[in-house]
């Protein structure tokens, strides 16, 4: 049974960071891609960054590039998102997401989020003065 379990949200100052972790299990971690999406009150859900399955290659949207950055450690099953720099814009629920494929390390699958099957629980993220 998969079980995507995130954490690590909060709340921060502008400019300040967190840490987001997803810890998995249930499946064979290192044979997939994984990602963070996030949704703001109010809005759709928005891809954030994603991963190959053994890390190496990571893409990012337009609107974190720079400030985030995307990890994760195969042996210990675990995905990471570092937020830097952080922007009131950035508050959101942030969830953590397995790709559906097997094996599989493109560009399409990793940004495109009906290409996920499992999704965590998600943390919050508030950033606010």
């Amino acid at each position: 049974q998969v079980h995507l379990v995130e954490s690590g949200g909060g709340l921060a100052q502008p400019g300040g960071s967190l840490r987001l972790s997803c810890a998995a299990s249930g499946f064979t971690f290192s044979s997939y891609a994984m990602s963070w999406a996030r949704q703001a009150p109010g809005k759709g859900l928005e891809w954030v960054s994603g991963i190959y399955s053994d890390g190496s290659a990571t893409y990012y949207a337009d609107s974190v590039k720079g400030r985030f950055t995307i990890s994760r450690d195969n042996a210990k099953n675990t995905l990471y998102l570092q937020m830097n720099s952080l922007k009131p814009e950035d508050t959101a629920l942030y969830y953590c997401a397995k790709s559906g494929h097997l094996n599989v390390d493109t560009i399409m699958v990793l940004t495109t989020l009906s290409e996920y099957d499992f999704w965590g629980q998600g943390t919050q993220v508030t950033v606010s003065s």
